[in-house]
């Protein structure tokens, strides 16, 4: 049988267990939910959504928000108790749940193996000692490798999510998080554009003009290049950006920050960009009054084309092409062709990121 969709339930657990306040955390806000979470809304939680869900569907139930393993160890057992009976009557397929990385041990592990918990994401943040100070995490970066080896030990998938833009941050300190995260060999990574919610610290640290957030092309440029670096290790990106809801948008309860709803399309957009200009720049061609025609994958050709077709504005002015054209093909993601006048190629995108990322 072949499973179609990954289909996601989602049980917030909001400053559940959370023993810490980090500077940019307001996790009321980001989730838009103030309540404890019990088992009867657990369950009322999966039936509704599994009532939308198609035949033949992975499904898996996910606890976002709190940190799940710094509850007590009744309470995380009592919240696991009915997605663990979905599970062993077939209805749902796998559970994940998020935490902190201080919040990870062998009593903890064993506890959520005995409830058939599948993945396990780790909000590192930062793994740069002066960003998780400035940032009030509570922890160094040791306890980062400690928790990702001990959840690998135990059999547990691992994700780890990073922030991007926190107080003290800077380009090379996240990109050294990037590559730390590359070296521990999660299943799984989600970044983060760091935002400044209402009431949080860092709201007031904003507001006293002693925090800048990044600017929204300052972030894509910058994660740009660490997608890129996940993508060439083979570490699938779940997700980039923070997801919006009816009060997570920019006049809402985000007070500054890059916040875009298709932060991700727009990230991976400006990759092609990049990739495609570093291209072109390296051939000796006028380009002037030709045509530009690429060939690729039908799932990248948003990205190529750019959100309202931005990228190929840009090239057709940059290059005095006289039109872009962009279409679907039976290629692999892995390729994609060149067509100017004469002249044709193949490219390996794999090959083509490689060299872009060296030559910076």
């Amino acid at each position: 049988m072949i499973m179609n969709r990954h289909c996601i339930i989602p049980i917030f657990i909001p400053h559940f267990g959370c023993p810490h306040d980090c500077v940019f955390c307001n996790q009321k806000k980001i989730t838009n939910l103030s309540t404890n979470v019990t088992q009867n809304d657990i369950e009322e939680i999966i039936e509704e959504y599994l009532g939308c869900f198609k035949a033949n569907r992975f499904v898996e139930v996910a606890f976002y928000g709190g940190s799940f393993t710094a509850l007590d160890i009744e309470t995380q057992s009592n919240l696991l108790k009915v997605p663990l009976r979905y599970k062993k009557e077939g209805i749902i397929d796998e559970i994940r749940l998020s935490t902190r990385p201080d919040a990870i041990n062998d009593t903890i592990l064993t506890n959520l193996k005995e409830h058939s918990v599948d993945t396990i994401e780790l909000g590192v943040q930062s793994l740069d000692e002066d960003v998780l100070k400035a940032s009030e995490r509570g922890h160094d970066a040791n306890v980062v490798y400690y928790a990702s080896q001990l959840i690998k030990d135990y059999g547990f998938k691992l994700g780890l999510q990073m922030m991007v833009g926190l107080p003290f941050d800077n380009f090379e300190k996240s990109l050294y998080t990037c590559n730390e995260i590359i070296k521990l060999k999660p299943d799984c990574v989600r970044i983060y554009p760091t935002l400044v919610i209402k009431n949080t610290y860092l709201e007031k640290l904003y507001h006293n003009h002693i925090y800048t957030p990044l600017d929204i092309s300052d972030a894509i440029n910058q994660i740009s290049i660490y997608l890129m670096l996940f993508y060439l290790n083979d570490i699938n990106v779940i997700r980039v950006g923070l997801q919006p809801t009816e009060n997570i948008q920019l006049g809402k309860d985000v007070v500054a920050g890059p916040f875009h709803p298709a932060f991700r399309q727009l990230v991976e957009a400006n990759i092609f960009k990049v990739l495609i200009d570093f291209y072109l720049i390296d051939k000796s061609i006028d380009f002037n009054g030709l045509d530009l025609i690429i060939q690729a994958n039908s799932h990248m050709i948003s990205a190529i084309s750019g959100q309202k077709s931005s990228n190929k504005v840009y090239w057709k002015n940059r290059y005095k092409f006289s039109s872009i054209k962009i279409y679907n093909t039976n290629m692999d993601k892995q390729s994609m062709s060149i067509n100017i006048g004469d002249f044709h190629d193949i490219i390996n995108i794999r090959s083509l990121i490689k060299d872009y990322l060296n030559s910076i």
